[in-house]
């Protein structure tokens, strides 16, 4: 008797849902190369222009070129600080590191530090390939979820900018781990495991926005990796038992992210720590105000993947401007498409695995815990929109299907062609935009309304080109935008615009209209040591000593390793004759900052002319004031008179006398006879071989 196939009852017949293998020899491994030449080439399109900017004034001050143990280089000390201590007010010792290595190979080069981001977008492309790619099997689609990784324009910010090797680097991270979880799904083992969690702990040292990984994990245990059961077919009591076995899986799904858990929980502890402890820490907005705008940066953070366009560096947030509406709208938006994820999640899981992922993602930095003034920013999406591709590729996938196969296929075909050349130039044109501070800032303004951080940015960048007029301009626009902000949560930007407006009057010689907006700094924010710092320089230049001594040493109190406030100190306690007090201080700003040359010149200055015979020491003059000369580039003339006077201590005459000389004819040259004047009386002391004796500052 012929064996018997055995009946099964096909309306509870499950599907079979787990990622088939591609047949060998479907995709040759030409065209697998070639898929990796086209992302990166489509990567190296974008961003390689990036390589030939500058470093911006919106934090890379903080995390490179402001950064004195940054620029040292990789050292054994500054490894163990990035461990130990916080780096721009957040604890990532893997992007402090990184950012060490690139000055040691660049020193402050900003194309090298931008070459590096985009080698490391490159790679994080490539990986999200090859890791789709072992998890779907879907070799077409993977690359297509890759190409609009690559070149999507709200990816700008995290690969243009410097201070955002935390997001390449931790995406990095993030799909190694994910291709080793991939690895460990289908065969599991501790070693395996211990890789996993070993790349998800060097991702969160990255940046520890990761946190939420380990729900993306269990998202993805879902679809493509299928490590639940599946359930929806069942019925009635073969529903409940299959139910009841699949419990101890789901228990086991949930018991395996554990550990993984454990280190988001440190790492989210250890950051909101750091943060509320940092000197200036910006108070909270109102939940209110926070829960609304989180809702509907949901929104604007989808439509923006959707039509990527009105993009900018800096969003002001919107406080309690948003109407009801907006907000009711964004949040049934939500609901409806979280509905219909889990309703159709048999069907279409890409939908369910798609938008969760980019909703679990985005937890960190939607807003609810508010860090920093944005409402939101392009640099949150890096991660989390790959959800939306996967959605948006799958379901064009699932389109094309059901209809006509050569017509929709072709069809998909040309439509992800010119879509992804559509992002690619848009792409390329919001990159551009990050050439320098102020085409950055200038794009900001056309972008938005009533950005006082861009305001305030380019007022800065016109004070360091000396254009006074038009920095108060931006600062005063800036200060009249702040004023309608109110909430204590904006105390110290304020402070910091009406620091600034003071500074600009200062150096239009105007210091009682700087104290006004010196002492509201102080007023707004009691620990604002750069507005006592720069109070102090305006009383010092009034002759106020005492008052500037005050100001200095309440700048130390709150910066103990501020160069500058210590040099003031110096200055201040020489002009009241403290020499040794002052010498300390200058010694102390020497070794805070080797490369500022005016604690050299003034402890020069005092070495050369001390009436005090104890304490001049005419050779280590001549030694830090030649530093000082050589640091300031020869173009500070009062250097020259503190070099004459140290030579002129050691009994080198003729010396003095040239180096004076010289100075003279640069000052006659540049119109300044008052100094020219005044160099010539030390000539005429050098003459008769005498030295220069004084008791104030050197400059």
């Amino acid at each position: 008797m012929p064996a018997r196939h055995p009946i099964t009852n096909k309306r509870n017949q499950q599907p079979d849902r787990r990622p088939r293998e591609l047949p060998r020899g479907v995709h040759r491994r030409g065209i697998t190369v070639g898929i990796y030449l086209l992302l990166t080439g489509l990567s190296l399109a974008v961003f390689s222009q990036a390589i030939h900017y500058d470093f911006v004034n919106f934090d890379d001050d903080m995390y490179v070129y402001d950064a004195p143990a940054i620029q040292a280089g990789l050292t054994l000390k500054g490894i163990a600080a990035a461990f130990t201590s916080p780096h721009a007010r957040n604890w990532h010792p893997l992007t402090t590191l990184s950012h060490m290595l690139d000055c040691g190979l660049y020193g402050l080069n900003a194309g090298g530090h931008h070459a590096t981001n985009v080698v490391l977008h490159t790679v994080a492309v490539l990986l999200l390939f090859r890791v789709l790619r072992q998890m779907t099997g879907a070799f077409w689609k993977s690359a297509i979820v890759a190409a609009l990784f690559a070149v999507h324009p709200l990816h700008v910010e995290s690969v243009a900018w410097v201070s955002e090797r935390k997001d390449v680097l931790s995406a990095v991270f993030f799909f190694l781990m994910l291709d080793a979880y991939v690895r460990y799904a289908r065969a599991a083992s501790i070693t395996r495991y211990l890789v996993v969690t070993a790349l998800f702990a060097a991702g969160l040292m990255s940046k520890p926005m990761l946190v939420t990984a380990p729900i993306v994990l269990l998202v993805l245990d879902y679809w493509p990796l299928r490590r639940f059961e599946q359930t929806s077919s069942a019925t009635g009591k073969a529903k409940i038992l299959q139910s009841e076995n699949q419990r101890p899986i789901i228990h086991r799904l949930f018991l395996e992210k554990i550990p993984l858990l454990i280190l988001s929980a440190a790492a989210g502890i250890v950051t909101f720590a750091l943060q509320k402890r940092a000197i200036g820490a910006i108070p909270p907005l109102p939940f209110l105000w926070r829960s609304e705008n989180a809702v509907v940066s949901y929104v604007i953070y989808a439509w923006k993947t959707l039509w990527p366009t009105r993009l900018a560096v800096f969003y002001p947030h919107p406080n309690d401007t948003l109407a009801t509406w907006q907000v009711a709208l964004a949040i049934a938006f939500l609901l409806a498409i979280t509905c219909a994820a889990i309703v159709w999640r048999d069907k279409r899981p890409y939908l369910f695995t798609g938008w969760f992922w980019y909703l679990f993602m985005l937890v960190p930095v939607i807003g609810l815990v508010q860090v920093g003034e944005q409402g939101h920013a392009d640099r949150y999406t890096y991660l989390p929109s790959i959800g939306l591709f996967l959605i948006a590729v799958w379901a064009v996938g699932d389109v094309a299907a059901v209809g006509q196969a050569g017509l929709w296929r072709g069809a998909a075909i040309a439509g992800t062609v010119v879509v992804v050349a559509a992002l690619a130039c848009t792409a390329f044109t919001q990159t551009s935009y990050w050439r320098n501070s102020e085409t950055l800032w200038t794009h900001a303004l056309a972008e938005t309304t009533d950005n006082d951080v861009a305001h305030n940015n380019l007022g800065y960048l016109c004070v360091g080109r000396g254009d006074l007029d038009k920095a108060m301009s931006h600062y005063e626009a800036a200060s009249k935008i702040r004023s309608g902000k109110l909430d204590p949560h904006y105390n110290l930007g304020t402070a910091f615009v009406e620091m600034n407006l003071g500074d600009v009057l200062a150096r239009k010689g105007q210091p009682d209209e700087a104290m006004v907006h010196f002492e509201q700094a102080i007023k707004l924010q009691p620990d604002y040591a750069e507005a006592y710092y720069n109070r102090g320089n305006v009383l010092f230049a009034k002759g106020r000593i005492d008052e500037a001594i005050a100001d200095f040493e309440k700048t130390l109190q709150i910066q103990p390793n501020d160069a500058d406030a210590h040099t003031g100190l110096g200055n201040a306690l020489l002009r009241k004759a403290a020499l040794k007090e002052a010498i300390a201080h200058y010694n102390e700003a020497m070794a805070l900052a080797p490369e500022d040359p005016h604690s050299r010149n003034n402890l020069a200055w005092v070495l050369a002319t001390a009436t005090d015979a104890s304490i001049r020491d005419g050779a280590k003059a001549v030694e830090l004031a030649q530093q000082a000369v050589s640091l300031s580039g020869g173009r500070e003339l009062l250097f020259f008179r503190t070099l004459g006077a140290a030579y002129a201590e050691t009994g080198r005459f003729s010396d003095a006398i040239a180096v004076i000389q010289q100075a003279v004819a640069i000052a006659r040259m540049q119109g300044k006879t008052g100094l020219a004047n005044l160099l010539e009386e030390d000539v005429l002391l050098y003459r008769g071989r005498l030295p220069l004796r004084r008791t104030s500052a050197g400059d």
